[in-house]
């Protein structure tokens, strides 16, 4: 007999080593950031909310720059990702992972692409008439011929502006509620095996989505030396915080179906939430990442504060609240998989720097979103206006 430093009790051999990494973590914490922006832009499209326009095209475009970078850490995880092509051509239908490409190109092109495309066509209309050289050629390109800009056109470009955001409502939740249906469809997991899982991932995505617009707005503003809309902050932190209570309420809710059931797995992962996820999930998940920001949050809304000091809490809470909401994401793929099914072992996972999924390259696909938004943003300017060219012709 070996004695493994790692593991504890009985573990099967297929279980000592974690087969989801920090990479597969990311993945439902990205895609969760896009359905969250996605939402927090359809209030001012669909549902009228006129406080948060300061922060439509901004949340647009926050959600198209995670978007792209959200297949990557998939990517980066298999051992021939090459093959990744190989679903569209052979499309597996009984399969969530291989329909994700499906709903991914679906939301990316039908969906964001489309809306951000009609959302700026006078810009870049305008751009394409004011500029010259290769810099008019370009944006000629983005308006893909079309440079009517009449008050009929522009109309049409609302309608179905409008119409495209309708639809990406539902799809946005299909975009991330099938990754909580992925864990929560795993019947050998207790962890994972709840009906509730679904829905969880789909309001902690909106959460998470809109405490990052809360945090890129308030950062934009403050490097492009733009006056901050108030209003508009003081609406994104009541939606954040209704959006939070919900989300709590359904975990909580969660919590108490899996005490009350109390089945032969209970007593495991009780054991675990005291021990190897006792850090994650008690302190860091539900203490400095649920509780904490909610405390934050109901105390602007309880009671008057300065300006300044309701900024100083909005920043202080959304960013606890992206902590929470990534350690939530941890928890559940990482704790997940460190009891046996034999509920009679456990072992750790040990976190590499510079290996392939690594803490290194963890850290690179958190930050690429960031750099991808810089240049859409050099692109496509999100307070920008039509420029006065166009309007003169």
């Amino acid at each position: 007999m070996h004695t493994l430093p790692a593991v504890e009790g009985f573990m099967y051999p297929n279980e000592m080593e974690l087969q989801w990494s920090v990479l597969i973590v990311l993945y439902p914490f990205l895609t969760g950031l896009v359905a969250g922006a996605f939402i927090l832009a359809s209030l001012q499209r669909v549902f009228k909310v006129q406080a948060v326009a300061p922060t439509y095209r901004l949340s647009l475009l926050t959600a198209l720059a995670f978007l792209l970078v959200a297949p990557l850490p998939l990517q980066l995880h298999l051992g021939h990702p090459e093959r990744s092509f190989e679903m569209f051509l052979t499309p597996h239908r009984s399969s969530a992972m291989a329909m994700f490409g499906f709903v991914y190109l679906w939301y990316l092109l039908a969906v964001l692409v489309i809306e951000i495309w009609l959302e700026y066509r006078p810009y870049l209309v305008g751009r394409a008439r004011a500029t010259t050289g290769a810099t008019r050629l370009f944006y000629r390109a983005l308006t893909l011929g079309s440079e009517n800009l009449s008050p009929r056109s522009l109309e049409i470009d609302d309608r179905v502006g409008r119409f495209v955001t309708v639809i990406g409502i539902p799809s946005a939740f299909l975009l991330h509620g099938y990754v909580g249906f992925i864990f929560g469809s795993v019947k050998a997991n207790p962890w994972w095996s709840t009906p509730l899982m679904p829905i969880v991932f789909l309001f902690s995505a909106i959460v998470s989505g809109i405490a990052a617009v809360l945090l890129i707005y308030l950062f934009y503003t403050w490097a492009k030396r733009i006056p901050l809309d108030m209003p508009c902050l003081d609406t994104m932190a009541k939606y954040l915080y209704y959006a939070f209570l919900v989300d709590f309420a359904l975990e909580l809710l969660d919590l108490v179906h899996r005490v009350y059931e109390a089945d032969e797995s209970f007593h495991t992962l009780d054991f675990m939430v005291k021990t190897r996820l006792y850090g994650s999930q008690l302190v860091g998940q539900i203490f400095l990442g649920t509780l904490v920001p909610l405390g934050m949050l109901a105390l602007t809304q309880l009671v008057a504060l300065s300006e300044r000091a309701r900024k100083g809490l909005y920043a202080g809470a959304a960013a606890l609240t992206l902590v929470g909401i990534f350690l939530m994401r941890w928890n559940v793929v990482i704790g997940g998989q460190l009891f046996s099914k034999s509920f009679l072992g456990y072992t750790t996972y040990k976190m590499e720097f510079a290996t392939r999924e690594g803490l290194l390259p963890a850290i690179l696909v958190m930050l690429l979103p960031l750099a991808v938004l810089w240049a859409l943003v050099r692109l496509l300017p999100p307070m920008a206006a039509t420029p006065p060219e166009t309007e003169a012709r």
